[in-house]
């Protein structure tokens, strides 16, 4: 098979599951165990096809920050993907139940980025570029069956996007230590996950460096005006119909989410 059958085979195998809301197998027997370039590549595709829809970019999310996470799947490196607008969920909003598969939830730190993150990067500059902050929830999903997914399946996945949540309120960096965060999330008031800034790749600033240098490299620099979900503090924990999903981070304030119940 060739590069480019590989990565248009992937790509209609996941889109089709979404479409269609049936998990699929995984993806790395067309594009192998290890190659995560040309997983990237089927994720731009997909990505292309979503904006020919009439979707549009707002951000990115890393993944795979907390070696929490990393145990939960098997994978041992952060990722990334792609946030449209149709992602975003109002604060306290409802998540429609027919948009998500195998849904799970976790807690993090969002930022807007009030400049381009290009050039030679250090982490005292993407502060700089960097208007404010707020608190997230993330609700992840997997178009691949009971999440059977190495590293090449869930970056091809859009880094098992789903949807995601920002709260009211934009904080700025001046004070805020964000290493020494604390975050607890909660589900239907039950709390599930805990975790501190420094359980995302040390801080949370250093997330949005390697993401922001893994971008230039791959000719896609994070702009101004993008929102970056900086990934998990702690680990994920899978949601139901019905159910509320609810997070404080310290600093940054309290955010909650509501999962549309059953049809009657």
């Amino acid at each position: 098979m060739t590069t480019t059958a590989a990565i248009s085979q992937a790509s209609t195998r996941l889109r089709r599951a979404a479409a269609y809301r049936a998990p699929c197998p995984p993806v790395r027997d067309l594009l192998g165990d290890t190659d995560v370039d040309l997983a990237y590549q089927v994720q731009v595709a997909s990505a292309r096809q979503h904006v020919r829809q009439g979707h549009r970019r707002v951000g990115r999310k890393i993944g795979l920050t907390s070696t929490a996470v990393q145990r939960q799947l098997g994978v041992d490196q952060p990722d990334f993907g792609v946030l449209f607008d149709d992602m975003l969920v109002p604060a306290g909003g409802v998540v429609p139940r027919d948009r998500l598969l195998q849904p799970k939830v976790e807690a993090e730190v969002a930022f807007w980025l009030g400049a381009d993150l290009t050039g030679e990067l250090t982490v005292d500059g993407v502060r700089a570029a960097i208007r404010g902050a707020c608190a997230a929830i993330e609700i992840v999903d997997s178009r691949i069956a009971g999440w059977d997914i190495s590293i090449v399946d869930t970056i091809a996945d859009n880094a098992s996007s789903g949807m995601f949540v920002l709260s009211d309120r934009t904080v700025a960096l001046s004070g805020l230590e964000l290493a020494a965060v604390t975050m607890t999330l909660s589900v239907n008031g039950e709390p599930t996950s805990q975790g501190t800034g420094r359980d995302c790749l040390g801080d949370p600033l250093l997330a949005v460096l390697w993401l922001a240098r893994t971008a230039v490299e791959r000719g896609d620099p994070l702009r101004a005006g993008e929102i970056v979900l900086s990934g998990a503090l702690g680990p994920m924990t899978a949601v139901r119909p019905g159910d509320v999903a609810s997070a404080q981070i310290s600093g940054l304030g309290p955010i909650g989410v509501n999962f549309e119940g059953e049809a009657q």
